[in-house]
């Protein structure tokens, strides 16, 4: 090339002219189809690897890594998902026996990377994904009671079955498969079934852990929440009748935790709540009590917990011979304080041991029992007095909301789902009194 002037003379040699009227003709621009020559190495595990020629369909997308093919035929694509810190790119591939599967495939993932989706630049396993879920996200949320009954059921029930699956492969028909052998037991679960309501908590517990990969982007479904729950069958709690409860409170005259199993009995408390009572959360002169904690064995400690939700400080009003009953509890409390002998322990508890400390629920079972068989009334459990209680109240025509609300209950409809059996009568009743209202 010449400069003359202001002009610009192009000189072609008899060697370049014909390439550059082939340029001008369109005959080196790539076309819709237009075959690509990958000669580069792709190193794996030490090893070189030489791709084949690759035919790449129209211009690649953003981000697209290219599509090549292997020397046993499978086709590979990849798209660049970053760059560690080192610079190097970070990309998550595809494969398919077919160059056009390949290419849907690369399509769907940069399709779904356009949607929010971050693949996991490791592949994790359910296993690992349980120690995520249990150390970054429980650990700031849950309570560690709670806590560590979700690892137990994660531990029990679906770590040994599921847990080196890669989350990103776990399927639909995988859970269902785990929930339908606890149902039955054998060799893919339990040596024994497990009830609808055990394998109901499997389901929920796995899918709570999954619900993370969908908020982090690593997962576009949960597939366990698109199983199919097995329906947990209608158990009632056993209830005492009123010969049974009056049996009872005549074995519970005198006795040293005769307070405690009457107040259950009168107000339904759960036996943590009951536990739990402070003297200032009594109020006598208004004859109510305010439930604000519970006291439990977590750990093997004596823990209170503040009651949450709904059930955080309702006030549940007392009948008028449990008030007498709690006065004399509190002289007697009293007198026992004067003659420890400087060994009281002030916890302010209503219900204590004889030295004035917190009741292990482990032992308040035990008495309870105890109680039971001495009134030949069989093994009871404390927290059936709770059940006895709303059964009294909705047989003597309490009305559900209100045992719902005494109850603590979240919802109306957990104590209809409980008690609807002893609302029998009134529903009888109800259809007496629309006879007499319409026909009468």
């Amino acid at each position: 090339m010449t400069r003359k002037g202001s002009q610009v003379r192009v000189l072609y040699g008899p060697p370049i002219k014909p390439l550059v009227k082939s340029i001008l003709a369109g005959g080196f621009l790539m076309s819709r189809e237009a075959k690509v020559a990958d000669v580069s190495n792709d190193v794996s595990n030490g090893n070189e690897r030489r791709r084949t020629e690759a035919t790449v369909a129209g211009r690649r997308m953003n981000g697209e890594g290219g599509l090549y093919q292997r020397s046993d035929g499978r086709w590979f694509g990849a798209v660049v998902l970053g760059y560690d810190a080192s610079g190097k790119p970070k990309r998550k591939t595809v494969s398919a026996k077919t160059k056009a599967e390949a290419l849907q495939k690369l399509k769907d993932l940069q399709d779904k990377i356009d949607g929010g989706y971050s693949p996991p630049t490791k592949e994790e396993t359910l296993s690992q994904l349980f120690d995520r879920w249990y150390c970054d996200i429980l650990s700031t949320q849950v309570q560690q009671d709670a806590r560590d009954n979700y690892k137990c059921i994660a531990d029990c029930h679906i770590v040994p079955t599921l847990g080196r699956k890669k989350v990103a492969k776990l399927t639909v028909a995988d859970v269902q498969h785990l929930l339908a052998s606890k149902l039955s037991g054998g060799p893919d679960g339990d040596p024994r079934p497990l009830s609808a309501s055990t394998v109901r908590r499997i389901r929920s517990v796995l899918a709570q852990a999954l619900e993370v990969c969908l908020v982090d982007g690593s997962l576009t479904r949960n597939v366990a929440a698109l199983t199919s729950a097995p329906k947990a069958a209608g158990t009632e709690g056993r209830t005492l009748t009123h010969a049974q409860a009056k049996r009872l409170l005549k074995e519970l005259e005198g006795h040293r935790l005769g307070a405690l199993f009457i107040v259950m009995l009168s107000t339904g408390l759960r036996r943590g709540e009951a536990l739990g009572l402070r003297w200032d959360d009594v109020d006598l002169r208004k004859r109510v009590v305010v439930v604000r904690r519970q006291l439990r064995r977590i750990g093997g400690q004596l823990i209170t917990r503040e009651v949450k939700g709904r059930k955080s400080g309702r006030s549940v009003d007392l009948p008028a011979p449990v008030v007498q009953l709690l006065k004399d509890h509190r002289t007697a409390q009293a007198a026992a304080r004067t003659g420890s002998n400087g060994l009281w322990e002030e916890s302010g508890f209503v219900f204590t041991t004889q030295y004035g400390s917190a009741l292990d629920p482990r032992n308040v079972h035990r008495d309870f029992q105890t109680i039971c068989m001495k009134a030949k009334l069989g093994k009871w459990h404390p927290h059936e007095l709770r059940h006895s209680a709303a059964s009294l109240m909705l047989a003597e025509g309490v009305p559900l909301q209100v045992v719902s609300d005494i109850l603590g209950h979240s919802s109306i409809r957990i104590t209809a789902d409980v008690y609807g059996h002893v609302l029998q009568p009134q529903r009888r009743e109800a259809a007496r009194a629309m006879a007499g209202a319409l026909w009468g």
